[in-house]
């Protein structure tokens, strides 16, 4: 039997796995099913880039739980150190960080995850899994050590998600702010000759707008 380790893929079942948390023993995705969550890991407490970065997810983390989603730290240090960073971080910083952080000594789930690559080192890179409530992987992002993330655009990336599952549309660059459709969300392209017709038909009636009938879209 192959002993291969593959990285999982948008579209599939993000894999299971027990983990020990500053939050006590959690097992993903199962006790976070009906929610959204980003699973993401940093290189290490303690670290100026690291630090950054924790303090704007938890002053995001509301915005976040607006959209039913949960955050889930994660870096291959141990238990006690997250807490301790934790609290230098409410102490200093005066912020709190009220969700839980996956201490992954031994790297079994970084391996698995493939958050570690030997060429930036023997630490986590920065790694963002976006996870639905069926515990689907959605997206994927990788930083490296030495580039802090945008926060905004990984909570961009949830409510786009969101908009696409619920009004079954594509979600145009730059969204909410699109340099050519602003707020809009665009509709898939017709598949048949009818629906191009039908498409069309709505464009004139002003239901939709179009730029031909291959690019329609509209306000939801």
């Amino acid at each position: 039997m192959s002993t291969e380790i593959r990285l999982p893929l948008i579209g599939e079942k993000f894999p299971s796995f027990e983990a020990i948390t500053t939050q006590g023993v959690k097992k993903i995705p199962e006790d976070y099913k009906g929610k959204w969550f980003v699973l993401f890991s940093h290189p290490a407490d303690f670290t100026p880039v690291c630090t950054t970065e924790f303090y704007g997810f938890q002053k995001r983390y509301e915005d976040f739980k607006k959209l039913n989603c949960e955050l889930i730290g994660l870096s291959i240090d141990q238990v006690f150190s997250h807490i301790k960073w934790t609290e230098w971080i409410k102490e200093n910083l005066n912020e709190e960080i009220k969700f839980p952080i996956i201490a992954d000594d031994t790297g079994k789930i970084a391996c698995m995850l493939g958050m570690l690559h030997p060429a930036k080192g023997t630490n986590t890179v920065r790694a963002v899994f976006i996870v639905d409530p069926n515990g689907i992987l959605r997206a994927v992002l990788y930083y490296p050590q030495e580039l802090g993330r945008n926060l905004d655009e990984i909570l961009r990336m949830v409510k786009g998600l969101q908009t696409s599952d619920k009004y079954d549309v594509a979600i145009p660059a730059n969204w909410p702010n699109n340099e050519i459709i602003g707020d809009k969300v665009i509709i898939p392209p017709a598949s048949s000759e009818a629906e191009k017709e039908n498409r069309l038909k709505k464009a004139k009636a002003g239901e939709i707008e179009c730029k031909d009938w291959w690019f329609c879209y509209k306000k939801v």
